[in-house]
């Protein structure tokens, strides 16, 4: 066995190996190629590859940036997993503990001091582990490789068909717009200039990200797929949703503001946009248990279950 980094020919043997390993959280070859080889942190060197008689049998991908994230910097002491695995045919054979080995030795010798698997922002493809997919794979980690779990992250779904915003929600969006000067409504251009420092303020720079992305559509030339609400309250913005296709989210309000509904009403609205305009599903990656209880009042049941997991080099 050689370990080496990943080398271009690579591809087709990695992809099989991802997909025999990773069943639950396979990738197509365009999105290979989009969200790993172009993110601009990507390093072949971070993508050690396990080969056996010429051909590649285990990998793990493992980012650290090369580039600032907008001004929340280099984060330079930590590095992310977002994948791994080795196939099927070659384990038990020290394959993924020798992957792990290389890629340590490399981040310790950089001064990382952090390693996550895997909320890396912009290019996760999950949040963490699927505990019910993978129980084998946390017992490898957590009790081979020395990780520990951070916390649970619930993906939720929702059917939308005939979905219909319920009454007692309709009668405190009315209330709220006759007594509290509270609008919910889709945003225009207008917004933009309050829209995206309040992002950055209250939710941070990946929001600010995510949002502008869709953004991007919604003012370019292809915002039919796209749903961005924005609350604003006597003038000032205290939330906003946003959708595209089937992916409903993020969506937030300024913490000053919460507990008052705002985030129910938003919610609300925008699934009943969602399914007048014919997306009759709805899902998300990534919750805690708190906020799980708002989306089961809208018919949102759990999918999957991740554990992010964290080790301190």
């Amino acid at each position: 066995m050689q370990i080496r980094p990943y080398q271009g020919a690579d591809e087709p043997a990695l992809l099989e190996t991802w997909h025999s390993a990773m069943t639950h959280d396979r990738v197509s070859a365009s999105a290979f190629r989009t969200q790993v080889l172009l993110d601009p942190n990507f390093s072949a060197e971070n993508l050690p590859v396990a080969v056996v008689d010429g051909r590649a049998v285990g990998f793990i991908l493992c980012i650290t940036r090369q580039v600032p994230y907008f001004l929340q910097g280099m984060d330079a002491s930590e590095a992310w997993i977002t994948a791994f695995g080795v196939h099927p045919d070659y384990r038990r054979r020290g394959i993924g503990s020798a992957l792990f080995e290389y890629i340590w030795n490399k981040l310790r010798a950089e001064g990382r001091q952090l390693v996550d698997i895997s909320p890396y922002v912009p290019n996760y493809f999950v949040p963490g582990v699927d505990v019910s997919a993978y129980p084998e794979t946390i017992r490898f980690l957590s009790e081979r490789i020395g990780f520990d779990t951070l916390y649970q992250a619930i993906s939720m779904g929702a059917d939308l068909s005939g979905f219909q915003i319920p009454a007692e929600i309709q009668a405190r969006i009315n209330q709220s717009e006759a007594e509290e000067g509270l609008t919910i409504r889709p945003i225009v251009a207008a917004d933009i200039p309050d829209l995206m420092p309040f992002l950055v303020e209250h939710f941070g720079w990946d929001w600010f990200r995510f949002a502008q992305s869709y953004l991007l559509e919604v003012f370019g030339d292809s915002p039919h797929q796209i749903c961005f609400l924005i609350a604003r309250q006597r003038g000032e913005v205290v939330g906003f949703c946003q959708q595209r296709a089937e992916r409903f989210g993020p969506f937030g309000v300024r913490p000053d503001c919460r507990n008052r509904g705002i985030g129910r009403m938003l919610l609300f609205k925008c699934l009943e946009i969602m399914s007048a305009r014919h997306v009759f599903f709805a899902y998300f990656l990534w919750t805690d248990e708190d906020a799980a209880r708002l989306y089961s009042l809208a018919g949102f049941k759990r999918r999957r279950e991740f554990a992010v997991m964290r080790k301190n080099l």
